[in-house]
């Protein structure tokens, strides 16, 4: 059973992060910052490498996991086993394998601050863990990368080796534990297109012709007057 302040608890990092972005309200100059939300199988990563690499960014991926666990003494399978799942099962984890030691709220908390601190710092790309909620709109270009079901599947199957079956399972625990995940901390919808600047169809576009849509936004951004 969750502890009625555990909701509440689980929110503490992102009030925190709202607080510090008001406190930086108003100077000029600030770096814009690319957050990349995905659909299972539509090669985020690769994507976010393809632009990072046009732009010399760099991309935050596994390795925000790589830094908490590096910040915190945690270890690595711990937090991938925590990685954008939803709010009942990340308690039950927390209590089952850490219990106080990092506390019901820490991954989110620790998540929370280290997307911040990248965002203050700007020109860099932020894969998936709630990014394009929690960063000004203002300072953040938020993509989110779409496909329908069926290719999803394909190109997982293809990308990992697997048979068709296991893809599909894969591709839907993916995108209900991404979306479970972004609701229960964030309170967002993760499918509402209004929450992101730029959408794209990876059956549509290649991995390359994606990197050019979201380089062409950034600079026609960072072109534009404060």
């Amino acid at each position: 059973m969750i502890h009625p302040g555990s909701a509440a608890r689980l929110t503490e990092g992102l009030a925190r992060a709202q607080s510090l972005w008001q406190s930086a309200k108003g100077q000029a100059g600030q770096a814009l910052t690319i957050a990349l939300n995905r659909e299972a199988g539509t090669q985020g990563t690769t994507v976010a490498q393809a632009v990072g690499a046009r732009l010399g960014w760099p991309v935050y991926d596994h390795e925000l996991l790589e830094h908490i666990a590096r910040e915190k003494g945690l270890r690595l399978s711990l937090l991938e086993s925590l990685d954008e799942k939803p709010q009942s099962w990340f308690l039950e984890c927390i209590q089952a394998f850490v219990g106080e030691s990092l506390g019901e709220s820490g991954f989110v908390s620790h998540l929370v601050e280290t997307i911040v601190s990248l965002g203050r710092l700007g020109r860099c790309i932020i894969v998936g863990r709630g990014a394009v909620h929690l960063l000004p709109r203002e300072t953040t270009l938020r993509v989110r990368l779409v496909a329908p079901l069926n290719d999803r599947i394909a190109a997982y199957a293809q990308h990992f080796g697997v048979a068709r079956e296991e893809a599909a399972r894969q591709v839907e625990t993916q995108d209900r534990q991404r979306a479970s995940f972004v609701q229960n901390h964030f309170h967002k919808d993760v499918a509402d297109p209004h929450n992101y600047d730029l959408i794209l169809n990876t059956a549509r576009w290649s991995v390359e012709e994606c990197a050019d849509a979201i380089v062409e936004a950034v600079n026609r951004l960072q072109r534009r007057p404060h």
